[in-house]
């Protein structure tokens, strides 16, 4: 049994918190032959980060904004919800797995704080800040995604373009460093990164959700990585 941790917000129900995580990505994991184990964002982030050790992989999953906090901006007049602490566990859990060389798969929200957390921006409402023809958080519209030759996303996905789901009104910005964009959308919104010198380490963060269109590929190339 190969087990990896997902990363799950909190949730209110009935005024009551909740952990919550969409069961599209436990069902994706699962047909990869992967065991996921649901790791709550509401941890201290040291003890969060030790749960790496139990561990062969992380999955960062979607969900609210990134606090602007993080790379030093002020707040956008059309910043959404932020968890300040799930932030703070989420760039634990990405440190450490760096430092474990874990394989690491971020979606949508998930690339985001995986740009954060190794030193990068992000635009906190591509409507106002960046206007183009797509409209990215429209959640019933898909768009093509060009993919970036010989890069560890087009040998995951065994092809150089495609058509993506769209949910999202934030994006990368400025790349951290270590990340490399190697996919993007027709207006020039990063929907893919990778590591610049991957050092051993398998990771890729895509801005789409692959766990709703079935997209096996990414989940059986984070799977062959896990081992």
């Amino acid at each position: 049994m190969t087990v990896v941790a997902v990363t799950a917000p909190r949730r209110t129900d009935a005024g009551r918190a909740r952990v919550a995580l969409n069961t599209a990505y436990v069902e994706a994991l699962e047909r990869a032959g992967l065991t996921p184990l649901v790791l709550p964002t509401l941890l201290e982030p040291a003890r969060a980060a030790a749960a790496l050790d139990a561990v062969r992989g992380l999955v960062l999953s979607g969900g609210e904004d990134v606090d602007p906090a993080g790379y030093g901006a002020p707040a956008h007049p059309h910043l959404g919800a932020t968890d300040r602490h799930r932030d703070a566990v989420e760039t634990e859990l990405v440190r450490a797995a760096r430092a474990r060389r874990l394989p690491v798969l971020a979606i949508c929200r998930g690339v985001q704080i995986l740009n954060v957390a190794l030193g990068g921006s992000l635009f906190q409402d591509l409507a106002s800040e960046r206007p183009g023809p797509i409209d990215h958080a429209d959640a019933a519209s898909r768009h093509d995604v060009a993919v970036d030759d010989g890069t560890l996303l087009h040998r995951t996905l065994g092809r150089r373009a495609f058509s993506a789901n769209s949910r999202h009104h934030q994006a990368v910005r400025d790349p951290a460093p270590a990340l490399a964009v190697v996919a993007r959308a027709p207006d020039g919104v990063v929907e893919g990164v990778e590591l610049r010198k991957p050092d051993g380490q398998w990771l890729l963060g895509v801005q789409w959700h692959p766990e709703d269109l079935v997209e096996a590929d990414l989940f059986r190339g984070f799977a062959g990585a896990v081992g």
